[in-house]
């Protein structure tokens, strides 16, 4: 299981003091959620953060792109240092526009990923199983931290487990909202091997925060 926690909760007058608690906490990933105004109705990070959190963390970036036009933000966070770019289903017009970009991002040299909302069935991710890296799936509304878990997440987990199986794809399936030592248990057992967690960590210690979520 990795762990990818989420700087949207990183307390920022405690920056250097909880980074370096992040780096030696044994998580492998930060979770980077940039926010557009748009496609949800919140504002986060510009590129200039991520090159920042770059320089001070050599942890997996997991750029989570919750942005109305994922095609120009995808280049500019690439810049930017992300090692992995991940869109929404929700913000593209077709499958071929997905296609498109998930070859361009890797292409670039980096993993993609591919989002849904928690009111977006799963099944539209069955053309693209053989084209990402990895699967999100959104068990909160994306667009703001602290929310609770919603358990109909689990059933598309285990989807996701079983159809990525089926065809022994390695692909990383990633559950980011509500996530804590019991909904990730929850989530681990449904298949998951990624997990999200921003307020359960940075609002706890992290490092047994994030090693409860093993």
């Amino acid at each position: 299981m990795k762990i990818a926690p989420s700087v949207l909760s990183l307390d920022y007058s405690r920056f250097n003091e909880q980074i370096n608690e992040l780096n030696a906490s044994g998580a492998e990933w930060i979770h980077y959620d940039v926010m557009d105004g748009h496609f949800v109705p919140n504002l986060t990070f510009g590129p200039d953060i991520l090159k920042s959190f770059c320089k001070v963390s050599p942890l997996f970036k997991d750029v989570h792109l919750m942005v109305t036009d994922p095609v120009f933000f995808a280049d500019v966070f690439m810049k930017a240092g992300a090692d992995q770019i991940t869109f929404h289903y929700e913000a593209m017009s077709s499958l071929d526009e997905i296609r498109k970009l998930a070859a361009h991002i890797h292409a670039s040299g980096k993993k993609a990923g591919i989002s849904i909302k928690p009111k977006t069935d799963v099944s539209v991710l069955e053309p693209l199983l053989k084209d990402f890296d990895l699967f999100l799936v959104m068990s909160v509304e994306p667009g703001f931290g602290g929310q609770k878990f919603m358990p109909a997440a689990l059933d598309k987990i285990s989807w996701l487990r079983r159809h990525l199986d089926e065809i022994s794809s390695s692909a990383e399936i990633e559950v980011d909202g509500g996530i804590n030592a019991d909904t990730g248990r929850q989530c681990r057992e449904a298949g998951a091997t990624v997990l999200v967690a921003g307020s359960y960590v940075f609002k706890n210690g992290i490092k047994t925060a994030v090693e409860s979520l093993r």
